[in-house]
């Protein structure tokens, strides 16, 4: 064998090169067939035994054989025997010298496609070679095709098959006669069972008007339907949040023809309709959720505020043309940061949830509420004939809310506050309605909370003073505006005063002074409350540093401490550091403290008061026995003295000789070995009384109404060398 050969596989079968196999044991003969045939398409490989010929039909692929009866080995007949019965896909054109008939009737029996005689007949070996290759291309050729179209066949059935889609075909009469496996994992249907059926078995009920048309689908071009959104029936459970009984499928179909001949004419006639439709219910769902997220809340699942405002524009407008009235509500829950304080976010979130559906049934089949944020709902009332209707909503609110909730097993009563504005008398646009109603809400939070109020012009003028209010209390300090009164606390033992209370006062230059209660919660809820406590630390430290100085170095501080100071990271360090500033003995501040700085969070609390109780600061509960008392605290909180509420002092009088709260506080505080300041005496019966009862120190009107630093001073001054109470009275 002369030349190896290569197998290419190539996009044509006649665009490949042909190989030609000699089989001859003359070489003169080989050469001179490879100079007849050769060609630059054509690759000649030669032998000259029977043996090689078929390792070289083993090892190659060989289109054409050139083939001798004579070798010297095997005969040219045997070898066409091995070609036979192995299936060799070549063609075999015999040349040969024998000119017996009965060999060349053996030789085109076996599968030869020629019997060339040689010499006399090789003038026509080159023409039988290239019919012999024409046909070989043309086999070649034709396998290749059916070759492609058994892959094209195979990869459609696989793409069919493992498709995620629903693929089927119906006849003429709209039954199916193939549907793929999907249908089992989509709709819970056999195939078996579907073929046959009508379309309808499988269409959703109520949707069987749209998909009619799409599944008996004629057409073949742009018209044909696509992306129809239809409802499959499914007889297992989807999985999905729909309703179970069905999928939502995007639907395209068309038409299918068959091309028919008849009298040298050709006509497509229509056999039925080709579709696919895919699963798309969690898209939908998806789509749907996003939707809800956009315009709900997620808590309560109740309209959000771009929903309600889109609802109230709407309402304002057929309100316009209709005459009618449209009521908006604020509603505001009270005393629910003592829920979340107490309880924790989780049990406030659960309150919430539970108040929402309660003010929900409240509600006419038109109106909505919806969630603004924290504890505040809004409440569209639509188509309201008149603006008494708004009251019959608001009384069935006060109704549902007097019944008291759980609250982590135990009963909480939930009241509200509602401010009430209507359309068109008190705004004729979103923002100024809801604004309205927003004032509204929060006279009443200022009247004493639970309750409803409309709107009116003058509450207006009130929430501007409140801003203005706002705005001069942010430049206070900086304009020393403020200014601090002191009240004595006194010994009834020793006839001494043992500390001074400072208290806050802003001289506003328009109000004149004023009082703690005109302005520090304006300063907690705007946030001005920690430059105006530094002030307060820093000239109260100050003021008793001199008094040291002038010889009253046992005199003590007390400055209240709001709540929201425990939430700052710095609060320790910046109160010692008042106390460092000015060398006062840690022990001669007292921080006073009230009760509700029990709600929150104990644990960062403690550790706060632990901190200044190390630097030697002394801590105080004021206004003891109000709100939150508990014996849990005074175990739990590092306190020095705890201070009887006026309230309660309030109560000694000469007509009750039994003072059991009173007692029970003074009991207390010596139980858990605590210092105890009575509040608020004003008379020699409540002094008598709390001195018998075991109280020694006291404060209030008796001894001094709170004065300025030079009349504290003068204070200081007669109580060191005349007996008290009396001593005290003239400044008093």
């Amino acid at each position: 064998m002369n030349r190896t050969i290569q197998s290419h596989v190539l996009p044509d079968a006649f665009e490949q090169t042909q190989c030609i196999l000699i089989v001859d044991d003359e070489h003169r003969m080989r050469s001179s067939l490879r100079q007849l045939l050769d060609g630059h398409d054509r690759e000649i490989m030669e032998c000259g035994t029977g043996t090689s010929a078929i390792a070289a039909l083993k090892a190659h692929d060989i289109d054409l054989v050139l083939l001798d009866i004579g070798l010297p080995d095997i005969s040219g007949l045997e070898v066409m025997e091995w070609i036979k019965n192995n299936k060799i896909p070549t063609s075999v054109i015999f040349v040969s010298a024998d000119d017996r008939i009965d060999a060349a009737i053996r030789a085109l029996r076996n599968g030869a496609v020629e019997f060339v005689r040689k010499p006399s007949e090789l003038e026509e070996i080159q023409h039988k070679v290239e019919n012999a290759l024409y046909r070989r291309r043309l086999e070649r050729s034709h396998a290749l095709m059916n070759t492609r179209i058994e892959h094209s066949e195979q990869l459609h059935r696989f793409l069919v098959e493992n498709s995620p889609d629903l693929i089927y075909t119906l006849d003429l009469s709209g039954c199916f006669t193939f549907i793929n496996n999907r249908v089992e994992s989509l709709l819970g249907n056999s195939r078996d069972e579907i073929i046959g059926l009508p379309y309808s078995s499988i269409v959703y009920t109520s949707d069987l008007d749209k998909a009619r048309y799409a599944f008996t689908e004629r057409r073949i071009d742009k018209r044909a339907t696509a992306n129809l959104e239809v409802r499959l029936k499914c007889r297992h459970d989807n999985g999905h949040h729909f309703d179970s009984n069905y999928i939502i499928a995007m639907l395209s179909a068309t038409g299918i023809y068959e091309t028919r001949g008849g009298d040298g004419t050709t006509a497509k006639g229509f056999s039925g309709t080709y579709g696919v439709a895919r699963d798309i219910t969690e898209r939908k769902i998806a789509e749907e959720t996003i939707s809800f997220q956009a315009f709900h809340d997620q808590l309560t699942h109740l309209p959000n505020q771009r929903l309600f405002s889109d609802r109230l524009e709407m309402a304002i407008t057929h309100a316009k043309r209709s005459g009618r009235v449209v009521g908006v509500m604020f509603i505001d829950l009270d005393r629910f940061k003592l829920v979340n304080d107490t309880y924790g976010h989780a049990e406030g979130d659960e309150l919430l949830k539970s108040v929402a559906h309660r003010l929900h049934h409240c509600m006419r089949a038109g109106d909505t509420l919806a969630r603004k944020g924290g504890d505040e709902f809004t409440v569209l009332l639509p188509d309201l004939s008149s603006v008494e209707d708004t009251t019959v909503i608001a009384e069935k609110i006060a109704n549902v809310l007097d019944v008291p909730f759980l609250v982590s097993g135990q009963e909480f009563h939930v009241t509200a506050s509602i401010g009430i504005s209507v359309f068109p008398r008190d705004g004729d646009t979103v923002d100024v309605l809801l604004k309205n109603a927003d004032i509204a809400m929060y006279k009443v939070k200022a009247n004493g909370k639970n309750g409803a109020m409309f709107f009116t012009p003058d509450m207006n003028s009130c929430n501007h003073e409140r801003i203005r209010l706002e705005n001069d209390l942010r430049q206070a300090v900086n304009n020393s505006e403020l200014r601090l009164y002191y009240q004595p606390q006194v010994s009834i033992g020793s006839s001494q005063i043992i500390a001074m209370e400072a208290l806050v006062r802003w001289q506003h230059p328009v109000h004149g002074l004023m009082g703690p209660s005109n302005f520090i919660d304006m300063a907690e809820e705007a946030g001005l409350i920690g430059p105006i406590t530094d002030w307060v630390l820093a000239e109260s430290c100050r003021q008793l540093a001199q008094w040291h100085a002038q010889g009253f170095d046992k005199l003590r501080i007390a400055v209240n401490v709001s709540p929201q100071e425990f939430d700052r990271c710095d609060m320790v360090d910046r109160i010692a550091a008042h106390v460092n500033a000015h060398n006062l003995p840690a022990e001669s501040l007292d921080i006073e403290i009230t009760e509700n700085i029990f709600l929150q969070g104990a644990t960062s609390v403690i550790n706060k008061m632990r901190a200044l109780r190390d630097k030697g600061i002394r801590i105080s509960i004021d206004d003891f026995g109000t709100c939150y008392s508990s014996l849990n605290y005074l175990r739990l909180f590092p306190i020095n003295a705890i201070k009887i509420d006026q309230s309660f002092v309030n109560d000694l009088d000469a007509s009750h000789r039994v003072f059991p709260i009173v007692q029970a506080i003074i009991n207390l505080a010596g139980g858990f070995g605590l210092n105890l300041v009575a509040e608020g005496v004003e008379t020699d019966f409540q002094l008598k009384t709390l001195h018998d009862l075991g109280c020694d120190e006291m404060q209030g009107y008796l001894f001094s109404r709170p004065v300025p630093a030079a009349d504290a001073e003068q204070l200081l001054r007669n109580a060191y060398t005349d007996p008290l109470p009396a001593a005290l009275f003239p400044l008093g």
